[in-house]
């Protein structure tokens, strides 16, 4: 490779490392109690407790549910419903004063599918793990916080293509992996930035993606709603709303009749962004490992209960619904959250150690120039 090229990958590599670091930074330190975060809520006493109760205890209707869900928040009105993994009797609700309310400005609680007793998670309304989830998600800054930290995750991912292509010549004076232990200390912990950044280049190229296409989720959500949801819901475009909602008790049941194999994910109620003001919108999902992070939703007529449209969401959508596991590693249990965890430090390492080389040579270069003068 030409010296000139060489100089334009490494101008390349230090200025979007330098631009983008910080927040990588940010996000590398907030991102590593995240994968953690079922561990902690028990550790911190924040996770739900549903109480024991025999086995062949019988669940509630799902009207049941909801009507319970509104005596324990009278006045808001119910966005969501979905099935806690580790408990089958826990339904999570989540509720808001109006059904089209931002995400940050509802509120998140379990029911008990039993007694439709309320238990709350404080973990999902705030206390230290949602502070850690808000800067690593948006900075609490809304979609201009996403927008900015997607624009810092592509920063990234060239900051690791233009570190890659810097690696090759100058690995061609050194054996793989060697560390000059009798230089200076800045060119050993040269040695090292290039070293970890190497080893985890798989890694932070897969969490730098996924975590730009998790940044735009609110742009690929409108995307949906404008395209394929838009596009679903036509027949109803110029309908006033429904004065009244049919009870949703046999929604499961319509839905897993309109996809044979599938397993309930969630069910958006009319209104909210993932539905329309005429439907409830019942999102089915896979029942193997890889696709139960894919679903499809099924309308269904909130007046008639009939089944209007079944959709298959379109490819950015799944992509979207892939990023967040691979992003934190919370698919492959404890093993895998542990090995996240390791590969997180070792890029927290990688990180400074490129501020310390780089104000390192900026130092020097001073020193050099104020001995010439």
């Amino acid at each position: 490779m030409k010296s000139t090229t060489i100089r334009r990958w490494s101008f390349i590599h230090t200025w979007t490392s330098l631009i983008c670091t910080l927040f990588i930074l940010l996000l590398a330190v907030t991102g590593l109690p995240l994968i953690f975060h079922h561990e902690l809520e028990h550790l911190l006493g924040e996770a739900p407790q549903l109480r024991e109760m025999p086995a062949d205890t019988p669940q509630l209707s799902l009207q049941q549910l909801v009507q319970a869900a509104e005596r324990h928040r009278p006045g808001e009105v119910m966005q969501y419903m979905g099935w806690d993994e580790d408990d089958p009797n826990g339904v999570v609700a989540i509720m808001a004063a109006t059904a089209a309310t931002e995400p940050n400005s509802s509120h998140t609680f379990m029911l008990d599918a039993r007694t439709a007793e309320a238990v709350e998670m404080p973990a999902a309304n705030g206390g230290l793990l949602m502070f850690f989830l808000r800067m690593h998600v948006d900075m609490f800054a809304g979609l201009p916080g996403k927008l900015l930290l997607a624009f810092m995750g592509i920063l990234f991912v060239i900051a690791i293509i233009s570190g890659v292509v810097l690696y090759a010549p100058f690995m061609r004076r050194l054996e793989f992996a060697q560390v000059r232990h009798e230089k200076s200390t800045r060119t050993r912990w040269l040695d090292l930035h290039n070293l970890i950044g190497i080893v985890t280049l798989s890694w932070v190229c897969a969490v730098g993606v996924t975590g730009v296409i998790s940044a735009t989720a609110d742009l690929l959500i409108a995307a949906w709603r404008s395209e394929s949801l838009m596009a679903m819901v036509a027949p109803y475009r110029d309908l006033p709303p429904p004065e009244r909602l049919a009870p949703p008790d046999r929604l499961l049941q319509i839905a897993g009749e309109a996809t044979p194999g599938m397993e309930v994910d969630f069910i958006a109620f009319p209104g909210t962004r993932f539905s329309s003001e005429h439907h409830y919108a019942v999102f089915m999902k896979g029942s193997t490992h890889l696709t139960s992070h894919l679903s499809k939703p099924v309308l269904i007529d909130a007046q008639t209960l009939e089944v209007t449209a079944v959709g298959e969401r379109p490819w950015y959508m799944d992509a979207l619904a892939l990023s967040s596991p691979l992003h934190f590693g919370d698919y492959g249990g404890l093993p895998m959250q542990l090995l996240w965890a390791v590969l997180d430090v070792l890029t927290i390492v990688v990180l400074v150690s490129g501020l310390y080389l780089w104000w390192a040579r900026r130092r020097n270069a001073s020193v050099g120039r104020a001995v010439l003068q």
